[in-house]
């Protein structure tokens, strides 16, 4: 509390009390100007204060230096009056009635010290009134002081407010201005220059493209509905003029987009719908904006890498031959667009790309096809809803017929890749509803209080239906998307076995009917046995196109077709023939197919194979291990330790006495029904038992025994519960690993001899013994007489 209110509070209560002595306070005399003056006086007044002022003004005007005079006449005509607000001119009365100023103190002040201090920028300044705001006290005026050029006065504009995704950061135009400078002031070609100094100034000038192209797609990553202006500049930054650096920059820009676009681009498709009498919320407003900006940039660019593709078609009647340089540039265009349409299959254009792309998987150069094969088959695998597979199969069925079925083994080898096989809608729908309700637990029990819990369980009642509801139509759309992709498929297959029999596409064709042969209908099973006999017995076709043959035939009579009346005999003759063409060299590759075509005829169809046919596949199997690298072989002998084991009768070809029997076997027989492979046995168990590798020599030993499932020779498990294509995989040594790996040898340390004393029981042999060691032998010899010898 104040000291005056204080004693304002104990003279009240003291006054209260009668106590208090009345103040005296003395009177203020106020001398107001009279309302009857002349007016002559008081011009005549006027005159003489003006002429005093006029005098007093230049004697100051004497009294200011030059500098001072200066600095007030470029305040003036700068319209800068910021000083003259920082001084007061009259004085509050009221404050001087509380507190005493001290005056004599005012004049020391020193002057350009607060200046200084008060006005820190002392450039010229332009003074902007503002519209007053009316308040209860009355208006109070506004100003706003702006920059002020004399040199270039700008004209008066309308204000404009900037969007807040058209704002950009000062770094980037610094950046743009440095790169127009750069397009200007390029090596002037009229002096002559070094080829040091070209490649400085070529360098120099890469140097600042790579930095603005490396802010401009950073900041598009940081903030993209912010920056989407930074688009437009990375797509104009294309337009290279420069020669120098036109295809380097162009390349830089591709390279960069198409990382912006692969984390920027959504995983959903745009749709816009013009609404204009629709009101939306600003957040809503902001994103349709950005969308649309996203969308028209990445049109552009897909145009743009269309454009540089096409480089890469040769088109008619042009002779002109492309440059190794414009090649490049179209093969990193076309993998650009490869990558965006595996990473957003499902994004707007993703159509336009497909019926791009596919074309190319007929291009003359190896490269090419390779490149748009890898992008296609990694579509296919990750492909969850079908609908992008459908359209890619349709335009390789379109492709195929355009071309009268001569293209590459590319085009139609991408159709392995297909999930018709492995799909199984109902585990993805368990796994689906397995993470939902595991998500849903885990933010129960964070965020949910117990009201909310019972609620969310009333919600979850009503909204389960709409679940499965929506998981079944989606499953259905699934299905068909799945089964217009098969009537493709089998359509291309047919028609080229119809059409076109001798074509290089046959094999691809053979291998996509045995990986898909599960699916074709049952009443077309008859008529593709009959072709596919056809052709195994009157077109020249390869061991690899025959297996194949094979392969799909008993896969169909492994399914379904086991109910038709269908004698398979000549398709196994094939098979014990081309048996042998399997070798360690390059058609080692091919035996994963022998092995499953093994699996179907021999192993599922035992119970109705021959007893002579089952010897006979016994006996080239064991032939066929000995020719074999480790992983074939130990996969061979895995069908036949499985043979024995569902057909005992096996177990003649592990005795060795041929005495009884029908005859002589006759391994270069090809009717396995008739070589007499009962009257041999498998001797190729003993050279196999001493393999290199430890489980080639345990599957061996295990075979020599019988087979047994415990004691001496039995397999470990982990060996028995694998089948023969899993371990042919496991095992296998094309990524230079062996396994088990090799130990490392022991190290063995020499053993010294004890001295031996020998003792002779002729004395005389003792003697000579000890007097021919002892003798000394000349290093040289004499060879002149024997050459004598041999010349007479």
């Amino acid at each position: 509390m104040s000291t005056v209110k204080r004693n304002n509070l104990k003279h009240t209560k003291l006054s209260k009390q009668g106590k208090a002595k009345h103040r005296h306070h003395e009177k203020k005399t106020v001398l107001l100007p009279k309302r009857n003056n002349d007016q002559q006086s008081k011009s005549n007044a006027v005159q003489e204060e003006e002429e005093e002022e006029s005098d007093h003004g230049e004697e100051l005007l004497q009294m200011v230096e030059n500098d001072d005079l200066e600095f007030l006449h470029n305040a003036v005509t700068s319209h800068s009056y910021s000083l003259l607000n920082h001084i007061c001119f009259t004085e509050n009365k009221q404050k001087d009635r509380k507190r005493k100023r001290d005056k004599d103190g005012e004049d020391e002040v020193d002057v350009e010290g607060n200046y200084e201090e008060r006005v820190p920028e002392l450039e010229p300044k332009r003074i902007k009134h503002l519209l007053p705001i009316k308040t209860k006290g009355g208006l109070v005026y506004r100003s706003v002081a702006e920059d002020f050029n004399e040199e270039e006065p700008e004209p008066a504009k309308e204000e404009v407010i900037p969007k807040p995704e058209e704002t950009e950061t000062d770094s980037d135009a610094e950046l743009e201005n440095e790169l127009d400078i750069e397009r200007t002031d390029f090596i002037d070609p009229s002096r002559p220059v070094s080829t040091a100094e070209l490649l400085a100034s070529r360098e120099e000038a890469l140097r600042k493209r790579r930095l603005l192209i490396g802010v401009l797609a950073s900041g598009l990553l940081e903030n993209p509905q912010v920056k989407t202006k930074n688009f437009k500049r990375l797509l104009d930054m294309m337009n290279e003029e420069t020669p120098e650096l036109r295809i380097t920059v162009c390349k830089l820009v591709i390279v960069s987009l198409l990382e912006v676009f692969r984390d920027v681009v959504p995983s959903y498709q745009i749709k816009h719908q013009d609404n204009p009498g629709v009101k939306l919320k600003k957040e809503t407003l902001q994103l349709q904006r950005f969308e649309k900006a996203l969308l028209s940039s990445y049109k552009i660019y897909l145009q743009r890498m269309e454009k540089l593709v096409s480089m890469l078609n040769k088109k008619r009647g042009n002779s002109r031959v492309a440059s190794q340089q414009e090649l490049r540039m179209g093969e990193l265009a076309l993998s650009c667009m490869c990558d965006l349409l595996v990473a957003h299959p499902y994004f707007n254009f993703s159509h336009n790309l497909v019926q791009l792309l596919v074309p190319y998987l007929n291009h003359p150069l190896p490269s090419v096809r390779q490149l748009c094969s890898n992008s296609v088959c990694t579509v296919f695998r990750n492909d969850k809803r079908g609908e992008i597979s459908l359209e890619i199969v349709r335009c390789i069925n379109c492709l195929v017929k355009s071309r009268s079925h001569s293209v590459h083994p590319e085009v139609l080898k991408v159709l392995l890749s297909l999930r018709i096989k492995e799909i199984n809608l109902e585990k993805e729908k368990e796994d689906e509803l397995r993470q939902k309700k595991f998500m849903k637990h885990k933010q129960k029990l964070l965020t949910m209080s117990k009201k909310e819990r019972k609620r969310s369980k009333k919600l979850e009642e009503l909204e389960k239906e709409l679940l499965e509801t929506k998981a079944e139509e989606n499953k259905q759309a699934k299905q068909q998307y799945l089964t217009e992709v098969t009537k493709f498929v089998f359509t291309i297959y047919f028609r080229v076995l119809k059409k076109a029999p001798s074509s290089k596409i046959l094999s691809i064709t053979l291998e996509g009917l045995a990986r898909y042969a599960h699916c074709i209908n049952l009443e077309f099973y008859e008529d593709i046995v009959n072709v596919l006999n056809h052709l195994l017995e009157h077109e020249p076709l390869g061991y690899r196109e025959q297996m194949h043959c094979i392969q799909t035939v008993f896969t169909i009579l492994s399914g379904q077709g086991e109910v038709l009346n269908i004698d398979p005999f000549r398709f196994y003759v094939h098979l014990y023939r081309n048996l042998l063409s399997v070798h360690a060299g390059d058609s080692h590759q091919d035996l994963p197919t022998v092995l499953k075509t093994l699996d179907l005829a021999v192993i599922h169809r035992h119970k109705r194979l021959s007893q002579q046919r089952m010897f006979a596949f016994t006996k080239r199997l064991a032939t066929l291990a000995m020719q074999l690298l480790h992983n074939g072989s130990i996969s061979c002998l895995a069908l036949i330790r499985t043979i024995m084991q569902v057909y005992r009768s096996v177990d003649i070809l592990l005795d060795p006495d041929s005495s009884v029997g029908q005859g002589v076997y006759f391994p270069e027989l090809e009717d396995p029904e008739y070589c007499n492979a009962s009257n041999t046995a498998i001797w190729e168990m003993t050279a196999l038992k001493r393999h290199y590798h430890p489980v080639v020599c345990k599957f061996a030993c295990n075979i020599l025994l019988g087979v047994p499932v415990t004691g001496d020779g039995y397999l470990a498990p982990e060996l028995t519960k694998l089948s023969a294509e899993e371990l042919f995989i496991k095992y296998n040594p094309s990524e230079v690993a062996f396994q088990p790996p090799v130990p490392v040898p022991k190290k063995i340390e020499a053993r010294t001899n004890p001295s031996v004393t020998i003792h002779f029981r002729n004395e005389d042999l003792f003697n000579y013994v000890k007097e021919v060691s002892e003798r000394h032998v000349e290093e040289t010899v004499d060879f002149s007489l024997f050459k004598m010898r041999v010349k007479s």
